[in-house]
């Protein structure tokens, strides 16, 4: 039994660590250097891809006994990590987010936050976003003081930092995951009560660097 548990955790092991390579990679890269964000996430990816082209090698050895051209196999984690960060970048479905215009919204998230949800929505397909971009009155529309710094402005990035997840009615268990997930990934995360039940998650700024 414990050897069957073993096994099954090496297997999740091998198909994760690429995804937290490049999440948390990407976000090393952000909260420890200056670059653009576009480059933290290359570089996310890049270590994604190493990944992948070892598992394709040792894989292929392990049926063949040979190594093959590793060039080929550099190339087709190349294709896989491209394409799937593609996709986690512009295809996001209005089934995830609470209304339309927060769908319209999830453009304008930096791109390791836009990358990092998409990967969790393959694991839970009714994650719901209620909200991501927001301007100082659409705090006094909700009743609230407005914010002088909020990550859910755009920053000097170009892109907003922060986005709110629906927790309401989703279970303990899930809601714990979920904020787990974002936690591990090096994100920032607040839970806020009420009718409104939500997680907050947020991605450093450097020029509001104590905003969340």
């Amino acid at each position: 039994m414990f050897r069957l548990l073993f096994f099954l955790f090496k297997i999740v092991a091998f198909v994760v660590l690429p995804f937290i390579l490049l999440i948390r990679g990407s976000i090393h890269l952000h909260d420890t250097k200056l670059y653009p964000p576009s480059i933290c996430l290359l570089g996310g990816m890049f270590l994604a891809t190493i990944a992948i082209t070892i598992y394709l090698v040792f894989f292929y050895g392990s049926i063949t006994g040979e190594v093959g051209s590793l060039r080929r196999k550099l190339w087709m984690a190349l294709i896989l990590v491209l394409g799937y960060g593609i996709h986690g970048l512009f295809f996001f479905s209005i089934n995830n987010s609470k209304t339309a215009e927060v769908k319209k919204e999830f453009l304008q998230l930096h791109p390791i936050l836009r990358v990092s949800v998409s990967t969790l929505i393959h694991l839970d397909k009714s994650l719901i976003i209620t909200d991501a971009n927001r301007q100082p009155e659409d705090y006094r529309k909700m009743g609230m003081s407005s914010k002088k710094h909020s990550l859910h402005y755009r920053q000097r990035s170009g892109y907003v930092h922060a986005l709110d997840i629906r927790t309401k009615g989703r279970g303990t268990i899930r809601n714990f995951l979920i904020r787990t997930y974002f936690r591990l990934m090096g994100f920032n995360t607040l839970r806020h009560g009420g009718t409104e039940d939500h997680l907050h998650i947020s991605l450093l700024s450097h020029d509001r660097p104590k905003a969340i």
